[in-house]
C-alpha cells in the first residue's frame, strides 16, 4: 500500500529539485550528468511508485515528476491547450468467468485447463463463441513479394490458424521481427477467425512456458479513438491463444504430421515448413470484460533556433510505463529500473544538455515520456498517429528503452540506424566518445519491432534505437539481465548500475540529436530500403553510401 507521509516527501523534493534546477548554470549541471542519471532513476524505480502502470497513482506520480523536470529547464509544454501532458485512454480486456478453449482432434473433445491454451482477452468484442476447424500454416509468412508464401494451397477462411511463433532462421532479424509482427494481419486478410501459435523450439529456449502464462494473465490494452473503440489492427482476428507444447503435440499426432518433426524441420537455417490441414476444430469462448483507464503521455518541446527549420521536430522518446505491482512472493513490485526508468533518466539527461546549450538546435526537438509501451507500444502508436502542433512535423525519433547500465561499454548497437541517412550521424555521434557500432547480437529477440522507435517507424519517420553493445563484459552482463531481471521484481535499485555509462549513454544519444536537428536536410530513407518502401513509399528516398 501507498504510504501517503512519503508522497508528500517526495512531491516536496520534487518542487524543490525542479526550483534548485532552474536556479542553477547549465555548466554546474554538466559536470553531475551521473549523478543526476542516478537521482532520476532512484526516484522512478522507487517501491513508492508501484511500478508505474498506466491508470495508477504511481504512474501518475512518475508522469508529473517528469513535467516538472521539464518545467525546470525551461522546455515548452507540448500538449493540447498548453499542457505538459497528451491524454490517451486505454481500453483494458480480461477474460471473464467461462472463457476457455475446447479442442476436438482424434474422435475426442477435450477441455483445455488454462495453462495448456493461453487465451488473450479481447478488444473486439465482449462476448462471442468461435467453433471453427483447425489449418496448419507453417510460419503463418503471407509475403510472396518477399519470399514468404506459407499460405499456398491453404483455405483460411472462417478458420483457425495455427502458426509457428518467430521467423524462419537465416531470414535478416529486423525483416524477420516485421514478419513476425503482422502474422494476425496477414492471417486476418486470408479470412481467418482466430490465431494459435505454437513455440519454435529456438523461442522456446528463450521464453519460458512460465514467463508466457505470467504475460498472458496481464490485461489486454490499446489506445481508444475518438470514435470510442479501441484500435486494433487485426480487427477480424477475433482470438489468440498459445499452445503448450504437449497439447500442440497430441493435436499434431493425430493429423499424421508429427510435432517434433515440423520444430526439427524449423530448427534449421532456412527451415520452413508446409502447412496442411489439422483434422481438428476448436471452440472458443472470448468472454471479455473492459474498462477505459486514463493515462499520458509526457511532452515538451525546445523551439528550434532556425526559423526556416523549427517546425520540423526530432522526437526523443522514452516510455514511462511498467508492469505495476503484479508479481508473487515477498517482492510483487515491477520497479523496471532498467526498464525503462534509466531510459527515461538517460533521456532527461539529454534534455538537460541540449536546453542548457549556448545555441539551441537549429530544429526544434520534442521530448516524449510515453505511456503504455509494456501493453504493445500504446503511447507512441497515440503519438506517432496524433501528432502535436505545438512540437512540429516529426522527422526522425531516437528511443531510449532500458539500456543496460551494468558495464561500461566501448560500442552500442543502433536499431534502425543502417535504414536511412540517418546511419552516418549516428556513427559519428558514437565516434566523438570513442564509441563503436557493431551490427544485432541478439536476433533472435527481435528487438527492431519491440520498442517505441518502430511505431514511429510505421508511420514512415526514420527512426534509431540504441542498446549498449556486447564488446568486453558486454555480452555476458547483457544476456545475464535478460535471463535474470528482465520483465521481474528483481529489475530494482539493488541492481550493481554504473551510473557513468548511464551519462555515457545520454551524451553519445544527445551527440545524435544534435547532429540531426542541424543538419541542412531531413533524414531520408535509403533508396530499395524494405522499411522505406513499406512505410513511406512516397518519400523523397536517398542513395545509398
Amino acid at each position: 500500500m501507498t504510504n501517503p507521509i512519503r508522497l508528500v516527501l517526495y512531491s516536496a523534493m520534487i518542487l524543490l529539485g525542479a526550483q534548485t534546477l532552474h536556479a542553477e548554470e547549465p555548466a554546474i549541471r554538466a559536470a553531475h550528468v551521473a549523478d543526476d542519471v542516478a537521482a532520476d532513476v532512484t526516484f522512478l524505480a522507487d517501491d513508492t511508485l508501484q511500478g508505474r502502470e498506466p491508470g495508477t497513482p504511481g504512474y501518475d506520480i512518475a508522469a508529473r515528476f517528469v513535467a516538472t523536470r521539464f518545467q525546470a529547464l525551461g522546455l515548452k509544454p507540448a500538449g493540447p491547450d498548453g499542457s505538459w501532458y497528451q491524454p490517451v485512454t486505454l481500453r483494458e480486456a480480461r477474460l471473464a468467468k467461462g472463457a476457455g478453449v475446447r479442442l476436438t482432434y482424434g474422435g475426442a473433445t477435450m477441455t483445455m485447463a488454462a495453462d495448456q491454451a493461453l487465451l488473450r482477452a479481447g478488444l473486439t468484442d465482449k462476448g462471442l463463441v468461435i467453433d471453427a476447424p483447425l489449418v496448419f500454416a507453417g510460419y503463418g509468412l503471407d509475403r510472396a513479394d518477399l519470399g514468404f508464401d506459407d499460405y499456398r494451397g491453404l483455405d483460411a477462411r472462417g478458420k483457425i490458424v495455427v502458426v509457428l511463433t518467430g521467423y524462419p532462421k537465416g531470414v535478416d532479424s529486423e525483416l524477420g521481427a516485421f514478419l513476425g509482427a503482422e502474422k494476425a494481419v496477414m492471417a486476418m486478410k486470408r479470412g481467418a477467425v482466430a490465431i494459435m501459435s505454437v513455440q519454435t523450439l529456438q523461442d522456446a529456449r528463450r521464453v519460458t512456458w512460465q514467463r508466457l502464462i505470467e504475460a498472458a494473465a496481464r490485461p489486454s490494452r490499446s489506445w481508444v479513438g475518438p470514435d470510442g473503440q479501441a484500435f486494433v489492427r487485426a480487427s477480424g482476428i477475433k482470438a489468440s491463444i498459445v499452445l503448450r507444447s504437449d497439447t500442440a503435440t497430441a493435436l499434431f499426432a493425430a493429423a499424421g504430421h508429427p510435432l517434433a518433426d515440423v520444430l526439427a524441420q524449423a530448427d534449421k537455417d532456412g527451415g520452413r515448413p508446409h502447412g496442411f490441414d489439422l483434422k481438428a476444430a476448436a471452440q472458443i469462448v472470448a468472454l471479455n470484460q473492459w474498462r477505459d483507464i486514463k493515462s499520458e503521455n509526457v511532452v515538451a518541446v525546445l523551439p528550434g533556433s532556425d526559423p526556416a527549420l523549427a517546425k520540423e521536430a526530432v522526437v526523443l522518446s522514452a516510455h514511462l510505463d511498467h508492469l505495476g505491482a503484479g508479481g508473487t512472493g515477498a517482492d510483487a513490485i515491477y520497479n523496471g529500473a532498467m526498464d525503462n526508468a534509466a531510459g527515461v533518466a538517460t533521456m532527461l539527461a539529454s534534455a538537460r544538455a541540449l536546453a542548457g546549450s549556448a545555441t539551441h538546435p537549429r530544429r526544434s526537438v520534442l521530448f516524449a515520456a510515453l505511456t503504455g509501451e509494456e501493453s504493445g507500444l500504446l503511447g507512441s502508436d497515440y503519438l506517432a498517429r496524433h501528432p502535436l502542433p505545438a512540437a512540429g512535423t516529426a522527422i526522425a525519433d531516437v528511443n531510449f528503452d532500458m539500456p543496460v547500465l551494468l558495464y561500461r561499454f566501448s560500442d552500442v548497437v543502433a536499431f534502425g540506424a543502417q535504414h536511412s541517412t540517418m546511419g552516418p550521424i549516428v556513427a559519428a555521434a558514437a565516434k566523438r566518445d570513442g564509441i563503436a557500432l557493431s551490427p544485432d547480437p541478439i536476433p533472435e529477440e527481435g528487438i527492431f519491432t519491440r520498442s517505441d522507435h518502430y511505431r514511429f517507424v510505421q508511420q514512415g519517420i526514420p527512426s534509431v534505437f540504441m542498446i549498449p553493445g556486447f564488446a568486453g563484459e558486454g555480452e555476458k552482463q547483457f544476456r545475464a539481465f535478460l535471463k535474470d531481471h528482465y520483465h521481474q521484481p528483481s529489475d530494482d535499485l539493488s541492481l550493481p548500475f554504473d551510473w557513468e555509462a548511464g551519462a555515457l549513454f545520454a551524451r553519445v544519444n544527445t551527440h545524435i540529436v544534435e547532429g540531426l536537428a542541424n543538419a541542412d536536410l531531413a533524414p531520408r530513407w535509403y533508396q530499395g530500403d524494405f522499411f522505406g518502401k513499406e512505410y513511406a513509399p512516397n518519400a523523397a528516398k536517398a542513395a545509398r553510401p
